[in-house]
């Protein structure tokens, strides 16, 4: 009975194919929006964890002042770290992998004829290791060269593109302001990170070179933590406050001048903010499959007007209110199923096209997948079943009359 049912409602839906394509178009446009918005959020919060994760695995960042933003305000007003902090740091607080002090300044790189306004990075051999940074070629800091603040420097890819193209910078000397370097590496490309920033645009020296060639202070502008593995971030993210807090003398119920960014929050806020907007946007989107279900009410009372005098025919010969009902209901249905499939086809392909424009991966949610077609299904029962209840309930001897 629900086989021939199927029959039936695809060979009405074939007699009226412009209509029934008009019908679903509702239905299709809504699974489709759905789709290719939740396909496009998932991309963009997958894109924000693999920015974040370039800047560091288990890292912790360590910065004077409260905030997250450049220099001025209460972050230059706060004092800033020191190399004695960085060791009490290292020596008092369990659970670190890698440390590495770090202060920033701004040069003019140049190279021949050739010159780059770049970030200069002054830090420590561990760097590299709370970073999760490896070198494409050359070598990392020596003992030898961060104590005695040696002349010698790691090239960011984007650097050593603008300045030496396909040359290998590795044992050339090029200048930094009025600083003479030697290239001693070349770290591999990193991309942008989760913030927008450039990271392969940068210049990494020893941090007393920086100090004493540069900036003429000793002072450390950021502390760069990484935890072991399996170790929680929240805990040394607990107790490198506590020290800090009494190392720099802040008294109880008092407020930090420093902050500890844990990188994990980070990712966080940053992903929970895009499946909210996520969300959303498939909420907005899934008002179109209302409104194809409207569209599917609609045409189906307009079929059953139609074809009153063949549901009399079939109600005099014997036919059940119950085999009509489930003729009509299986018809709205599998228009509404049509129309989920269209849609999910038309959803994936534009998905798959937006991502590549966003630049960002294309993510297949099964989940929102099977979601849209299972609501497309149930769309049309909700909606169908009031047409096919009133065809249900037609009167033969009225229906048989019917012109």
């Amino acid at each position: 009975m629900f086989w021939n049912a199927i029959l039936l409602a695809l060979r009405e839906i074939r007699r009226n194919v412009l209509r029934s394509s008009l019908t679903i178009l509702g239905i299709v446009i809504g699974v489709a929006a759905v789709i290719t918005m939740v396909t496009i959020g998932d991309g963009a919060t997958a894109q924000i964890q693999a920015d974040i994760q370039k800047l560091g695995t288990n890292l912790l960042q360590v910065f004077r002042g409260q905030g997250f933003g450049g220099p001025g305000g209460a972050r230059s007003a706060a004092p800033p770290f020191s190399m004695d902090d960085v060791r009490a740091i290292q020596d008092e607080v369990s659970g670190i992998a890698a440390i590495a002090p770090s202060s920033n300044s701004s040069a003019q790189a140049i190279y021949g004829n050739t010159n780059w306004q770049t970030q200069i990075t002054g830090t420590s051999d561990a760097f590299l290791t709370v970073r999760d940074w490896v070198l494409a070629s050359g070598r990392n800091f020596s003992d030898s060269e961060l104590r005695a603040g040696a002349s010698v420097c790691l090239l960011g890819n984007t650097v050593k593109r603008e300045l030496f193209a396909e040359q290998d910078p590795v044992g050339l000397t090029m200048r930094l302001g009025r600083l003479s370097c030697q290239v001693i590496g070349v770290l591999e490309s990193k991309g942008q990170s989760g913030f927008g920033q450039d990271q392969d645009d940068l210049i990494v020296i020893p941090l007393r070179t920086l100090q004493r060639r540069m900036a003429g202070n000793s002072d450390v502008g950021a502390i760069l933590v990484k935890a072991r593995d399996g170790v929680s971030t929240e805990k040394v993210q607990k107790d490198i406050e506590n020290l800090l807090r009494e190392r720099r003398n802040i008294r109880p119920g008092g407020d930090d001048n420093f902050n500890v960014r844990d990188l994990k929050e980070v990712a966080s806020a940053f992903t929970s903010t895009t499946k909210v907007l996520t969300a959303l946007l498939g909420a907005v989107a899934a008002v179109s499959l209302v409104v194809g279900g409207v569209g599917i009410m609609n045409i189906m009372l307009v079929s059953v007007t139609e074809r009153t005098r063949e549901i009399g025919t079939r109600l005099a010969v014997g036919a059940m209110a119950r085999d009509v009902l489930l003729q009509f209901l299986v018809e709205a249905v599998v228009l509404a199923a049509l129309g989920g499939i269209i849609g999910i086809l038309l959803g994936l392909g534009t998905g798959a096209l937006a991502t590549k424009a966003f630049k960002v991966p294309f993510v297949l949610n099964a989940g929102i997948v099977l979601l849209s077609f299972a609501f497309s299904a149930a769309v049309g029962i909700v909606f169908g079943y009031f047409p096919a209840q009133r065809a249900a309930q037609l009167d033969p001897i009225e229906a048989l009359r019917h012109e």
